[in-house]
């Protein structure tokens, strides 16, 4: 992964001094509420309903050991034993003091993390796919792309004040696991005819109050060019980008009332002025790539059966190879997903305990690296097959074996009435109960992959609009009920789920879902997958079921 040089060291540690001076001088009465907003946002700072909020980044979801413990560390000096991992890949702690916040950056300066850029209207953390380097559908390996990426965004003069965040996703496979679509830029590695890599530049994506997908506006960018078109797009959005009106300042509301076409025109127009400017060497690409090597895989691993045996017999770990394991693209490894999914802990949450066991585990079975994902779970990367069995022991005794990645339980909930000031409802506890209930059903594993998306609020942090079935918290006169869509997809053909009918009470919630499930099931055609399901008989069975018992 990569290694800070000491410019990137002396950045993160000057924004350290830099904000524990802010955050005095707030405390002293010397900088106002509003004043001091500014500043705390850009270092990732919050305010919650019962603490600040502080979210590390985690570039494009890749962390060291040497990392995980720091954030157990901080776990349990700075919060209440635990963190959160989001959709972002990021992590969030949600009960440090204001006043100690400082010291926990400074402590995370030293393992080469930092908040910078987390929250505020700027260039966000760049995102990417959890399997990038070792999944088997992968044109090339993302990574250093997303790294060239970061180092352009950090604290760029131009883009510090946008007028929205602005959020940028990279995939260098052929299967979308980065939700590449649903940014503000995405950016996928493709092949052109002549059989030359570059990039696939799509604009507008963005889900909250209005979900819309991305569209393409370059079909295939040499590679030499692209800081350069990025700079072009986020020119243009500086500029014609609203600030009058927060709900319409995302550059998907620019894309949608400029139009593809004339959008697309102003970018290439603006590029052409700057095209030539911080071009992308080779030499440049290949030193990052150089950051990204594989590890150093035994070559005399051939494949190993004895997981395959022991799984003949055990039918606990044989469901945990199935949900919770993928193809490695190196013959005798596998990939591993650490479920944070337990059916008694709110999703993507885990504690320092916890942390510091995987910690362990990375450096003794993966190479001392894990990755986080979209889902809010774990990957341990580069797992030999001969150690999967004793692998999946020590992740059960730590709660981190449930085998439902893919599955309903693994379901995506932001914090809600819990935590977020922002929230209409509840998320954590209908969460809960929502899985103890589907845990139940006979066919959960039988049904394979379906993705529940769950918010508290029009904001979406947990991508409602486009799960499977996706749940958004309404207030409705002080009483939390929620509202249902089907059929929407964060993958490769993205989809904003449609609205089932009216909201339900949260005391229906839970049988609600049940009820689509049953749904699913009754009409689903042999391996005929939700969505697929969804798409052939529309929505109103699923509104006939659900409608007629409420």
């Amino acid at each position: 992964m990569y290694q800070y040089t000491n410019d990137d060291q002396t950045l993160i540690e000057q924004r350290v001094l830099q904000f524990r001076g802010q955050t005095q001088r707030f405390l002293n009465g010397e900088l106002g509420p509003d004043e001091f907003r500014a500043l705390r946002l850009m270092n990732g700072l919050y305010v919650q309903t019962h603490a600040p909020m502080l979210r590390v980044a985690v570039p494009y979801g890749l962390l060291s050991s040497r990392q995980l413990r720091m954030l157990a560390k901080v776990a349990r000096k700075y919060d209440k034993g635990y963190c959160h991992f989001t959709t972002r890949q990021n992590v969030q702690y949600n009960w440090p003091a204001l006043e100690t916040v400082p010291d926990l950056l400074a402590e995370l300066s030293t393992v080469q993390m930092h908040a910078i850029q987390t929250s505020g209207n700027c260039l966000r953390n760049t995102t990417s796919d959890h399997l990038a380097g070792v999944c088997t559908d992968e044109i090339e390996d993302p990574r250093p792309y997303c790294e060239i990426i970061r180092q352009w965004t950090t604290l760029h003069p131009e883009f510090a004040y946008l007028p929205r965040k602005f959020k940028i996703a990279v995939s260098g496979s052929e299967h979308d696991r980065a939700a590449v679509q649903l940014h503000d830029i995405g950016v996928y590695l493709v092949k052109n005819a002549e059989g030359e890599t570059g990039f696939r530049v799509l604009a507008g994506g963005g889900l909250g109050r209005t979900p819309i997908i991305g569209q393409t506006i370059r079909p295939f960018l040499e590679k030499k060019y692209l800081l350069s078109y990025l700079e072009a797009i986020l020119r243009v959005y500086n500029q014609l980008g609203r600030r009058d009106n927060k709900y319409k300042a995302r550059i998907k509301i620019l894309v949608k009332e400029t139009g593809l076409e004339k959008f697309t025109a102003l970018v290439e127009n603006e590029w052409l002025h700057i095209k030539n400017d911080q071009l992308v060497s080779d030499e440049r690409i290949a030193a990052m790539q150089a950051q990204f090597l594989p590890p150093a895989y035994d070559t005399k691993a051939a494949v190993n059966t004895t997981h395959t045996d022991i799984a003949a017999t055990n039918t606990d770990f044989s469901k945990w190879l199935k949900f919770n394991t993928v193809q490695h693209k190196i013959p005798g490894y596998r990939i591993v997903f650490l479920s944070l999914k337990a059916p008694d802990s709110p999703p993507g949450d885990i504690t320092a305990d916890q942390l510091d066991a995987v910690a362990e585990l990375a450096d003794l079975y993966s190479f001392g690296e894990i990755r986080s994902t979209h889902r809010q779970n774990l990957v341990l990367a580069d797992i030999k097959q001969a150690d999967l069995f004793t692998l999946w022991q020590k992740l059960t005794a730590l709660q981190l074996a449930t085998p439902n990645i893919g599955t309903a339980t693994d379901m995506i909930c932001c914090p809600g009435l819990d935590f977020c000031s922002l929230a209409n409802a509840g998320s954590i506890g209908v969460a809960k109960e929502i899985n103890e209930a589907l845990d139940d059903l006979d066919y959960l594993h039988d049904i394979g992959d379906i993705k529940i998306n769950m918010s508290g609020c029009m904001n979406g942090c947990a991508h409602q609009s486009v799960g499977h079935i996706g749940i958004l918290g309404v207030d409705k006169k002080g009483e939390e009920w929620y509202q249902l869509t089907l059929g929407g997809s964060s993958e490769n053909e993205a989809a904003i789920g449609e609205r089932l009918g009216p909201s339900v009470p949260k005391s229906q919630i839970t049988q609600t879902v049940v009820d689509i499930l049953d749904v699913y099931v009754q009409k689903r055609l042999e391996d005929e997958a939700f969505l697929q399901t969804v798409k052939r008989i529309g929505l109103e069975p699923f509104k006939d079921k659900i409608y007629a018992n409420h």
